[in-house]
């Protein structure tokens, strides 16, 4: 239980949170929202005990297990697994002291550490921190790479399976959603769900909340408000609040008004003095009640296209992936070129070429948009066609690296083609925003900067400080330094410098990162009447329900329609991993160390393959055997002497395993 008494919170000179008297029941999962800035981010510093309260406390039970994700992780040369497995320290602590008895062949040491290990509970703990690392999005051959070999946004999930793997009673998640694709965030939306302590997540993801949270927390105006249900419930519960606020409000107005007027009439009457002097003390006694003050809410708007064509853009039997080698030809260019970018071809040249009167609504791909690499590539998505016309709202599904923005980005032209043809129409203009966009506005330089660069010469300042404060950068804010921006304002300039080239096909990778409630709201009612084409990937639920009406899955290497609606797809989700779980079992009798090479087809002594495949299947069944039979509590009451024999055989077979697995791989090698 989490009691908060009369708390109150400062941030430096600014006042977040005053007066707050609240109670967080055991086994809760609260959805802390509100807009940036009301405190949110401080409140769980505050639980944590990394700040203190201005007033007041926060009373916790004394031996309470706290876990949350930590907000930067170091380039550590630490296996990503064995990384995720320290969330667990004393299990972690017991497997590192195995793993040290082992190799130095202390057998003694090797039981004790079992031992420790049954009491803690920890032999799944290998197995549980790869199943986390699995649901958030990692291959199996990524677990045992270092850290540091790891982007941010993977460190990110890194960190957030850390949390999840530590024991806790009390889970503070922030923006947990943040970097996950829609898949990962289904499977953590089920985690929490199972999760037996108290929940506190901060989260501008509403289908995310109304999946988790039993109780919301809102933070507005320096206070904190406690709802029952979902966010969904809470709109609805705090509109009914407001509304009998206001109600109120006027009540009170218009008993204010009648009093003061008998007061004015009669104060000066002798013999209504005492009667005016009641009326005094009454409007004295009047409770306050504020009239309901209305957010200002945010509206902005993707301008009419100038030219909209039916048929814009398609890829045609496609490859798309990457090439390894250096690629010659103008269809090359950086990846981060094409940020803001609207044009229907990534160079000048194929731009002209477009322009040029052409047979077919869609005009051939720019010159290096065809075989691009020869044999020396990495194919992401085969043979796809893909075409996209006025009025189309595709939503991309799929994990992470199955290839949504590897499509988005061959749909820009910013990644040539392995194979097929890129079509767009002369009139094509992209609005294209990318995973990077944000990151790559300029630093020291202001929004006003930023649009008159790319609106040119010859267009008034005013002009462009009228466009922005459409964007909710008015007066001043046009003019400071993007710098000083959180991460929504950022994305939210982004999105505005998108806007200003009128463009008629907006391709969007997770536009709604760091964007708050209320700007997720105001992107999708945009997106819902912009004239033009649309394909959108994103973890939010929400927004594609309201924008995409068109689905397309991307797994596989293919990308193929998808017929059904969001529900449908995280049913399909479900059963695809219950399959490949089955397969797993069905086909593997136990897991190996490392991950054996797929079996191609044979050129070499079928005889050796199969006896090297037999020698690694008997070993893997041997090892399984004997982990087993080490897990047993009743093994190690004779002292451990027997363990000790076993945990120097399992070593023997460990080594075993690698020798015979690496022999398979030179098999296959010699193919």
């Amino acid at each position: 239980m989490i009691s908060l008494r009369d708390f109150a919170l400062r941030r430096g000179e600014r006042l977040l949170l005053s007066g707050v008297d609240l109670t967080l029941h055991t086994g809760w999962r609260v959805g802390v929202v509100g807009r940036n800035g009301t405190g949110k981010s401080s409140l769980f510093a505050a639980i944590r005990g990394e700040i203190d309260s201005d007033r007041g406390g926060i009373e916790l039970p004394g031996r309470v297990r706290i876990a949350s994700v930590a907000q930067e992780t170091p380039a550590l040369d630490d296996v990503a697994s064995d990384f995720v497995l320290s969330g667990d320290a004393e299990v972690f602590a017991a497997i590192q002291a195995e793993r040290a008895a082992t190799a130095r062949e202390d057998w003694e040491a090797v039981a004790a550490a079992h031992t420790r290990l049954e009491e803690l509970g920890g032999y799944d703990a290998s197995a549980r921190a790869g199943r986390l690392m699995h649901g958030l999005g990692f291959a199996p051959d990524t677990h045992g790479r270092p850290v540091k070999a790891f982007s941010g946004g993977w460190r990110v999930r890194l960190n957030l399976a850390r949390a999840l793997m530590t024991p806790s009673d009390l889970l503070l998640l922030d923006e947990p959603t943040n970097h996950l694709d829609l898949d990962a965030v289904l499977w953590l939306e089920q985690w929490l769900l199972r999760y037996p302590g108290t929940l506190l997540l901060i989260s501008h993801d509403r289908e995310f909340l109304d999946g988790v949270s039993t109780h919301t927390l809102h933070l507005a105006d320096g206070k904190a408000r406690l709802y029952t249900g979902d966010y969904t419930a809470f709109e609805r519960q705090r509109a009914e609040h407001l509304r009998q606020q206001q109600i109120a409000h006027e009540k009170e107005q218009a008993e204010r008004a009648h009093l003061q007027s008998f007061i004015d009439r009669f104060k000066a009457k002798a013999s209504k003095a005492r009667q005016a002097q009641s009326r005094v003390k009454r409007l004295a006694k009047l409770a306050g009640t504020e009239a309901v003050r209305v957010e200002r809410s945010l509206r902005i708007s993707f301008p009419e296209p100038a030219k909209l064509p039916h048929s814009l853009l398609g890829l045609v039997q496609v490859d798309c992936g990457y090439s390894l080698l250096p690629l010659a030809g103008e269809g090359a260019r950086r990846a981060d070129e094409g940020s803001f970018s609207s044009g229907s071809e990534p160079t000048a040249k194929a731009e002209a070429k477009a322009k040029a009167p052409h047979p077919n609504p869609l005009p051939q791909a720019g010159e290096g948009e065809r075989q691009a690499g020869g044999g020396d590539a990495i194919t992401i998505l085969h043979d796809l066609t893909f075409t996209l016309e006025s009025g189309d709202r595709v939503a991309l599904l799929g994990p992470n690296g199955a290839g949504k923005s590897t499509l988005v980005k061959s749909l820009v032209g910013e990644l040539p083609l392995l194979a097929g043809e890129r079509k767009a129409h002369p009139d094509l203009r992209i609005g294209y925003f990318a995973q990077h966009t944000v990151e790559s506005l300029r630093a020291g330089a202001s929004p006003v900067d930023h649009l008159a660069e790319i609106a040119g010469d010859g267009v008034p300042t005013q002009q462009l400080r009228d466009f922005l404060g459409r964007w909710n950068f008015p007066g001043d804010r046009a003019f400071e330094n993007v710098d000083v921006f959180s991460g929504g304002e950022r994305a939210r300039l982004a999105l505005a410098l998108i806007a200003w080239r009128q463009p008629n096909v907006l391709l969007l990778d997770e536009p709604t990162n760091h964007l708050d409630l209320d700007m997720r709201e105001a992107l999708a009612e945009a997106l819902a009447v912009f004239d033009g084409a649309i394909v959108l990937v994103s973890h939010d639920r929400h927004l594609i329900g309201l924008v995409c009406d068109t689905f397309w899955r991307v797994a596989d290497g293919r990308a193929v329609p998808f017929d059904g609606d969001l529900d449908e797809y995280a049913a399909w989700l479900r059963s695809r991993d219950g399959d490949k779980a089955a397969e797993r079992k069905e086909d593997t009798p136990a897991p190996a160390p490392a991950p054996v090479a797929t079996p191609k087809r044979r050129k070499g002594n079928p005889h050796k393959l199969a006896k090297a495949e037999a020698r690694v299947a008997e070993l893997e069944e041997q090892l399984a055997a004997l982990e087993a039979e080490l897990a047993d509590p009743d093994l190690y009451t004779d002292g451990g002497s027997r363990a000790a024999e076993l945990a120097k055989r399992q070593a023997e077979l460990r080594t075993g395993l690698e020798a015979a697995e690496e022999a398979l791989l030179e098999l296959y090698a010699d193919e």
